[in-house]
């Protein structure tokens, strides 16, 4: 399959990103305006009218491209709304990415955003299509949960020392949202909590699972030759890769719940347009889509930061913690920030653009030069994925 660089390479100038919370007194509209406002505001020379087109992902809060333009008031401006389950948000970016690469635009802005908790659903706001009665009707906690017990199979882990795993991700990940002001839970968490959750689905307790909550991002992106009209720092889409799988693992006999087999392909794609061969020593940190924490450890071998069967390990050993060799969702990734859907994969790209900008304060990352953000919607076994690697050299 070809996956070539784009005709002319992409850089981000500027982004904005609400806290991940209870919005009870904000409408999407509202999170939609402060994320922008904060994005344009980064500019001082921009202003709306210079951004030629606009993307906006959202899979249960608005309907059309008027999901943001009506309240930017946008008028004669090219609006598109997109939807790809979890990876919305990613999906915004990439359609805006293509639209500057091609030349079609000179300036564009990806947005998303979500408004869960004024909803009538507790978690994901998917509203599916009639079917033929033969769909499996499960839970994301559910679906997610069946990863655990397959993983200690296929590679003779004992229980504690996954559980031992699954609890220090939900700790580390806590950990580096209580750096951050913008995240939804904001205190560390200790171990003993952790394990001691009421339990949701299989090995999965409260504390295994990311938070339900509200938000938005954007960002503006334009050609790499022109970024540095607008900031002396902006941050280089080096290489991009997405995958929507068929659907077929759920009913192969080969799939054995250990991997996402889109998010490695979309991995191989995004590394070879980077020229990065070896992630685990090039990338110097990573966001990846902790919906749950053992798809976390799964998504450590699938990007190929650890060895098949050692993400476990390499996780207790300490190297995805902030201070670690390879830190991971620094920013306190699903799990601690918050999923507020449309928008989670921008959030992942914002926290990206703060640290190879060395703006992340008590959580900056030394010497940041090259990021990962790794975004994934559905179930184990079909799913689609995101990859893209950022760096702040072109």
């Amino acid at each position: 399959m070809a996956s070539r660089r784009m005709a002319h390479d992409v850089a981000i100038v500027a982004m904005g990103c609400t806290p991940f919370r209870d919005h009870w007194l904000s409408s999407a509209d509202d999170l939609l305006v402060d994320a922008v406002q904060e994005c344009v505001g980064a500019l001082p020379d921009v202003t709306l009218d210079d951004v030629d087109a606009f993307w906006v992902g959202t899979q249960g809060s608005g309907m059309s491209g008027q999901t943001l333009a009506r309240p930017l008031r946008l008028v004669g401006k090219p609006v598109t709304r997109v939807e790809n389950y979890c990876a919305t948000g990613s999906e915004a970016f990439r359609n805006a990415a293509f639209a500057v690469a091609s030349g079609a635009y000179d300036m564009v802005m990806a947005t998303g955003v979500e408004k869960l908790k004024d909803s009538s659903y507790s978690g994901l706001s998917a509203v599916y299509p009639p079917a033929d009665g033969t769909d499996v009707d499960w839970t994301a906690p559910a679906a997610f949960s069946l990863l655990a017990p397959a993983y200690q199979q296929a590679y003779g882990v004992a229980a504690p020392d996954l559980r031992r795993a699954l609890t220090k991700v939900a700790v580390k990940n806590h950990a580096n949202g209580a750096r951050n002001e913008r995240a939804q839970f904001r205190k560390p968490v200790s171990a003993e909590a952790v394990e001691r959750a009421p339990r949701v689905a299989g090995q999965l307790g409260v504390l295994d699972c990311s938070g339900v909550s509200d938000g938005a991002a954007a960002a503006i992106l334009v050609r790499a030759e022109d970024a540095h009209r607008y900031t002396d720092r902006p941050v280089y889409l080096r290489g991009m890769g997405f995958v929507a799988g068929s659907g077929a693992g759920m009913a192969a006999d080969g799939y054995d719940f250990t991997t996402f087999p889109e998010v490695v392909a979309a991995a191989r794609q995004a590394y070879e347009q980077a020229g990065v061969t070896d992630p685990a020593t090039q990338i110097s940190l990573a966001e990846v889509h902790d919906c749950f924490t053992p798809t976390e450890v799964v998504l450590m071998e699938d990007l190929g930061f650890s060895a098949r069967g050692r993400a476990w390990q390499d996780i207790l050993d300490g190297r995805y913690d902030l201070d670690g060799a390879l830190p991971v969702n620094t920013d306190g990734g699903l799990k601690s920030f918050g999923h507020p859907i449309g928008a989670t994969g921008l959030r992942m790209m914002f926290e990206c653009f703060t640290q190879l900008r060395g703006e992340a304060g008590a959580r900056q990352v030394p010497d940041a030069r090259l990021a990962v953000a790794q975004n994934l919607g559905g179930q184990p076994g079909s799913c689609v994925a995101f990859v893209a690697v950022l760096g702040n050299q072109r």
